[in-house]
């Protein structure tokens, strides 16, 4: 099984930052260091983290940076699909209208983010919370 970690879920993981889905997000990340599930996240997502934690030592922000490159495959998109997302306006935020293409390529099962409301309708891949992503895989069996 393939999942693309939405840019929110990778800077709850990293940030250890209080959030409704900390303990799932732990979850999802453990598995996809054992290797139980295959993680992706988008390339543009480490600029977005980068910027995020611009408040904080440059050290902290690479090391962050560093673990999500080591646990998760790192994909992009293409050309053609970028301009698709461009023209995409189901999306509200273009960077999600990104999540997908970048979902696509890496081939992803699923897109774990916390924000599904933003995917739902929109990304054929399916959007799940962290929570409804562990209640699934409970049930799935490869």
């Amino acid at each position: 099984m393939k999942i693309l970690i939405d840019t929110n879920v990778a800077l709850t993981y990293v940030s250890g930052r209080e959030d409704p889905f900390s303990n799932e997000v732990d979850k999802i990340m453990l598995m996809c260091a054992r290797e139980e599930i295959k993680g992706a996240m988008a390339f543009h997502s480490l600029s977005t983290i980068w910027y995020q934690a611009r408040k904080l030592p440059d050290e902290t922000r690479r090391e962050w940076i560093k673990q999500l490159c080591e646990l998760l495959t790192i994909t992009g998109a293409d050309n053609v699909s970028v301009l698709s997302a461009v023209k995409n306006t189901d999306f509200k935020d273009f960077e999600d209208a990104l999540q997908v293409c970048c979902a696509e390529t890496f081939q992803a099962d699923y897109i774990v983010t916390a924000n599904v409301k933003d995917f739902r309708g929109h990304s054929e891949i399916p959007a799940l919370t962290p929570s409804e992503f562990l209640s699934m895989r409970r049930g799935y069996h490869e």
